[in-house]
């Protein structure tokens, strides 16, 4: 069993039922003082470079929504699967809108109500989470 993240570590986002997850921008270097993540969804509009730990390429353009949304889903509700034993990292290029997003759509499957999730996002994580009113929308429509 891999350990999890540490609880007070950059970018880590506890949700309600105690899981750890991740959030990070890619334009920035990995977090000098912790482990790699085990399990990652990056969030990009083109693929991005290899990485030595399993990583799924979810293609979502800036300031957008997911081009496969059943993809999204499936995906998604793999890393809130994997919150309960690895060390699971959602990222995009800046680590806000597209990764927001997709915290707060592991908050409503960690059992947040949608209408509730882009807020404990935003308290939780990133003030500035979610950045678009279409991605509030896909927040407070997403189920798994």
């Amino acid at each position: 069993m891999t350990e999890t993240w540490d609880a007070n570590g950059a970018g880590v986002l506890r949700l309600p039922s105690g899981r750890l997850v991740r959030g990070r921008a890619l334009r920035r270097p990995l977090p000098p003082d912790g482990p790699s993540p085990t399990y990652a969804v990056y969030l990009l509009g083109k693929q991005p470079p290899e990485v030595p730990w399993e990583a799924h390429w979810l293609r979502w353009p800036d300031f957008r929504l997911p081009a496969d949304r059943a993809r999204a889903a499936e995906l998604l509700t793999e890393a809130w699967n994997r919150t309960r034993a690895d060390r699971v990292e959602l990222a995009c290029g800046g680590g806000r809108g597209r990764t927001g997003t997709a915290l707060a759509c592991l908050a409503v499957l960690d059992g947040v109500p949608p209408e509730e999730a882009v807020d404990f996002v935003r308290r939780h994580y990133d003030r500035h989470a979610v950045e678009t009113p279409w991605q509030r929308a896909y927040v407070r429509r997403f189920t798994a």
